[in-house]
């Protein structure tokens, strides 16, 4: 196996950032072909590598680049969880409204993305509707 980066221990630019993740892919690709990540708990050296890199790769992330907010079906994962959480309960949009207190028309369009709740609103979902606060203080 080559090794690459091996005096780096961060990624400063993009263009760091782009090689090391081509560079993971063709370890990944390699180290599959030769059975290096056949067992769910393989420590060898192709995982050590990836996971060295890898880690790099989410630090740069975490600090240079800005994800949009992950949508699934053009809804937000709070809207989806608030969805089936309605399912289970058999209550329609307006009930829910009424639960947390806002008019049906607001609740309307937060479902469709077209507006954020309000923390009072949120925190409503929560009590109510006993909602995940990670999702409501993400996406609320």
């Amino acid at each position: 196996m080559e090794k690459k980066f091996e005096n780096i221990t961060a990624l400063n630019t993009r263009q760091e950032y782009d090689e090391a993740l081509a560079y993971t892919k063709s370890l990944i690709v390699e180290a599959t072909q030769k059975g290096f990540l056949n067992s769910p708990d393989a420590n060898n050296e192709y995982v050590r590598e990836i996971g060295r890199i890898g880690n790099m790769c989410a630090d740069y992330e975490d600090t240079k680049i800005q994800f949009n907010h992950i949508t699934v079906c053009g809804r937000s994962p709070l809207v989806r969880v608030v969805q089936e959480e309605m399912y289970k309960r058999d209550i329609k949009q307006k009930e829910v409204a009424k639960l947390i207190g806002i008019n049906d028309t607001v609740f309307s369009l937060f479902m469709n993305g077209k507006r954020r709740l309000s923390m009072s609103s949120a925190r409503k979902l929560y009590k109510n509707l006993n909602i995940d606060p990670k999702l409501i203080l993400e996406y609320a």
